[in-house]
């Protein structure tokens, strides 16, 4: 007795749908695989775009003043990068040179004042009993404090190969998107293509408005230091800048460093610098932020803090550092490619131009 025709022809079809969803699916295992041991290379990739978007910037709108090419106008941007940090450390590097090995001596003092302090609770020598056993991934507090050095050391040379490659990648963008491009069917190529745009704009205004909001954040807390009688304010006020960079953990991590160095002033001192860090938040949270917010990029304050703490926990500091940015973009191209073009909604996507 034959098989029935319809049910002939549905076999082979349904094989044929098997075979390609365990196709898909080993694709996705072994991409996954391959993903995790090279994570700290591609945020180092993610890194060179990061700078290869901050000369574009700089480079693109200096087309409007010189009829140069596009690569000359990129190591015209380069230059006034190093000409601009350089004539910082020229006037301010001795000052806070100076600062830093003075706040590296108060250190000490300040951890002892701590100390010294906890001794007086109730149950302060049990707690820095506990403290001084504590093991953070097998290694004591201060044994983890000493693998710094070579953190350090690290840091420099990965930040060397980032800043080269994001040369690279400035000088020649075009090739690099074509290439990104042409990793997906031709028939999606226009739609990853406005994506990757979309998302690199939207990028630049994000790093347009943290760079607003950590200069912001770096003058208020130095000059209010100062204006408390906090030793080393510039130094610290650099520390708090920078540390803006890294949304919601980064102020709260720059405030310990000012905080355990006034306790070396006193309490009243201590006090008074609290109140400096607590001021400059609220200043930075309802007036720096909803202006900046108005021209640049931001995301919703939970995805931003998850993103932190995935990425930290996944991939070290280095992850932690580079949240932010890749938040951003991720956050970009969810919205555009899944929520507006897969799923049909009608969405506002960030660093998109609006017509």
């Amino acid at each position: 007795m034959n098989m029935p025709e319809s049910h002939a022809s549905a076999s082979p079809w349904t094989l044929s749908r098997i075979a390609r969803a365990s196709a898909v699916v080993l694709l996705i295992i072994g991409l996954a695989l391959l993903i995790a041991p090279l994570a700290s290379v591609l945020l180092l990739l993610f890194g060179a775009g990061l700078i290869a978007v901050i000369l574009r910037a700089i480079a693109d709108p200096l087309g409007r003043v010189l009829p140069v090419p596009q690569s000359l106008r990129v190591v015209i941007a380069l230059l006034l990068l190093i000409a601009l940090f350089g004539g910082a450390a020229w006037l301010f590097g001795a000052q806070i040179s100076a600062q830093f090995s003075d706040l590296s001596g108060r250190m000490p003092q300040a951890i002892g004042g701590v100390e010294q302090w906890l001794r007086g609770l109730p149950f302060g020598e049990q707690l820095i009993g506990s403290l001084r056993g504590m093991k953070l991934g097998g290694q004591d507090v201060f044994g983890r404090l000493a693998g710094f050095a070579s953190l350090i050391g690290s840091t420099l040379s990965n930040f060397l190969l980032v800043l080269f490659a994001g040369v690279y990648l400035a000088l020649s963008p075009g090739l690099y998107r074509k290439g990104l491009v042409q990793l997906f069917p031709k028939a999606q190529s226009e739609r990853v293509g406005h994506a990757a745009d979309t998302a690199a704009h939207a990028l630049r205004l994000w790093l347009l408005g943290q760079l607003v909001s950590m200069t912001v954040v770096g003058v208020l807390v130095g000059i209010g230091l100062w204006l408390v009688g906090v030793p080393s304010p510039l130094a610290l006020g650099l520390i708090a800048g920078i540390a803006e960079f890294i949304p919601l953990i980064g102020p709260n991590l720059a405030a310990i460093p000012g905080l355990l160095v006034a306790l070396t002033a006193g309490g009243n001192t201590a006090l008074w610098a609290l109140l400096v860090y607590i001021v400059v938040q609220q200043v930075e949270s309802n007036l720096i932020t909803p202006v900046v917010e108005k021209r640049a990029v931001s995301i919703p304050p939970a995805l931003t803090l998850f993103g932190v703490l995935a990425l930290g926990m996944l991939l070290g500091p280095l992850g932690v550092v580079l949240s932010a940015p890749l938040a951003v973009v991720l956050f970009v191209l969810v919205k555009q490619l899944y929520v507006r073009d897969t799923l049909g909604h009608d969405t506002e996507v960030p660093g998109e131009p609006k017509d």
